[in-house]
């Protein structure tokens, strides 16, 4: 293994000299936050694509690959139908908003009140979704290296937080790109067929396997459409999501570069089902199902290569814990902490100045703190897939209503929206509490109760302000006003 644990030192130093360069490009709150809104359509493509396939559609992909088969492919099929949608239907119109979160995007189409509850529920949606991706590496450092958990969190963790904090989003997308070429080559170019292949191909596998392990449904009808629910619509209003949207150069880049990385994850998703099915039929009886991709990487791939293949894992838990880690702290600083501090008002993002420079520290200062947050939360919880599902669930049965509502229904309002984040979001808490955090109940009622909320408030409230509405619209079509921050609305 000593060559295996040179490659992988070799690619985490590597990370790191990255994030320490990115650095340099950092000097903006907006280029900490979206990277100056300048990248361009391979790096667009690149950093959307490593974002959302990270720990939980590594690990967890080959995971339920291992216990559904071809089904497994499921959830992070979701995925990529999600960010499909999003970049056709709604990415051009997000990106020309120029804003730095959802809940500023809130605010804009409803008034400034309605970013205070979003705010919370997106924080606490992209603090798990970093706990998610961190307890993924740790679980890889279980089985290889046999560690304790928390060496394993301790370890990654420093890193991520380490050029998180450093470069901010310059710092990020430079090593998402690194990422995505390392799990591009580590998991589809050599995991993919040297596991099927030492599996006896798939003339093999289905000799070994039950034969619902090539039913595309066998994980069952429910819990596909759950799926869907949870994580394509999850795609659609995540903050981590929309921050890199946010990136783009033009609203044309955001279109055509995630469309391609959304077709780059429905193949991802069939290569971690296949993975998954492969280890199957050569390990059946593993303690834990978590424990299919490290099994298979450490006995099924000859030295060199093995360490390729654990960097390219742990590249794609890291993308997605560095994304969802400045998310949340964009979202504490932006919308919550600001609120705390009563601030009347926002500096335009074009400002500079002692101003600029502090709000630059306390954006660091905010990725270090929940990034050490994640890490005791990684440390305390141990499923991967529940983890994630709490996080969906909050946001998409809180958020999902009053987001899409307001790029589509002219006549939803700020009533209506605060309406629909207290119904959606208490009756997915509460449904979780009464029926368990993997059930499909909490999410369908949900967003029924969210729907209902949105739809009869908005209408027997007076409609938004056609002053809120104009600079709305304005904002849409890319238009300028006098003052980008949404706080002036």
């Amino acid at each position: 293994m000593t060559v295996d644990y040179l490659v992988m030192a070799g690619y985490l130093l590597g990370i790191v000299g990255v994030g320490w360069w990115g650095k340099k490009r950092a000097a903006s709150k907006s280029d900490l936050l979206v990277a100056g809104r300048r990248l361009g359509p391979l790096m667009y493509t690149g950093t959307m694509a490593a974002v959302v396939l990270g720990g939980a559609s590594t690990i967890g992909g080959v995971r339920l690959g291992y216990t559904y088969g071809i089904s497994g492919a499921a959830m992070v099929f979701a995925i990529g139908l999600g960010l499909l949608a999003l970049s056709i239907f709604f990415s051009a119109r997000i990106a020309r908003l120029r804003v730095y979160t959802v809940a500023e995007m809130l605010s804009l189409r409803y008034g400034d009140a309605a970013s205070v509850i979003s705010g919370v529920v997106m924080w606490i949606y992209t603090l798990m979704l970093a706990v998610t991706s961190t307890i993924a590496y740790a679980s890889v450092f279980d089985v290889l290296f046999d560690v304790p958990r928390w060496v394993a969190v301790v370890i990654g963790g420093t890193i991520v937080v380490g050029y998180s904090a450093l470069g901010g989003m310059w710092s990020i997308t430079l090593t998402d790109m690194v990422q995505f070429v390392v799990k591009s080559i580590g998991v589809l170019v050599l995991l993919l067929p040297i596991a099927v292949v030492k599996a006896g191909g798939f003339a093999g596998m289905a000799d070994r396997l039950p034969h619902d392990y090539f039913s595309p449904t066998s994980i069952g009808g429910q819990t596909i459409f759950t799926f869907v629910l949870i994580y394509t619509f999850g795609m659609l209003i995540g903050q981590d999501i929309w921050q890199r949207v946010f990136t783009a150069r033009t609203d044309k880049i955001a279109a055509w570069g995630g469309t391609v990385a959304g077709v780059y994850c429905l193949v991802y998703a069939l290569a971690g089902a296949f993975i998954g099915m492969a280890t199957k039929a050569l390990y059946p009886s593993l303690a834990s199902a978590d424990q299919a991709f490290a099994t298979i990487v450490k006995h099924a791939l000859p030295t060199g290569i093995k360490g390729l293949v654990l960097a390219a894992a742990l590249s794609a838990m890291m993308s997605t814990a560095s994304g969802a880690l400045i998310a949340s702290a964009t979202v504490a600083t932006n919308d919550i902490w600001a609120r705390l501090r009563h601030r009347g008002h926002r500096t335009p993002q074009t400002a500079v100045g002692s101003r600029e420079h502090d709000e630059v520290g306390s954006h660091r200062l905010a990725i270090a703190i929940l990034g050490v947050t994640a890490m005791v939360i990684a440390c305390l919880l141990d499923d991967v897939i529940e983890a994630l599902t709490v996080a969906y669930n909050l946001l998409v049965g809180g958020l999902l209503v009053p987001i899409l509502g307001g790029l589509i229904w002219r006549r939803g309002n700020l009533p209506g929206a605060m309406a629909s984040m207290i119904a959606g979001g208490a009756t997915v808490i509460i449904f979780m509490v009464t029926d368990g955090l993997l059930a499909n109940e909490p999410i369908y009622y949900g967003l029924l109760a969210g729907l209902v909320a949105y739809v009869t408030v908005s209408l027997a409230t007076k409609p938004t302000e056609e002053a809120v509405v104009d600079v709305w619209h304005r904002r849409l079509a890319g238009e300028p006003i006098a003052n980008p921050e949404p706080a002036a609305v």
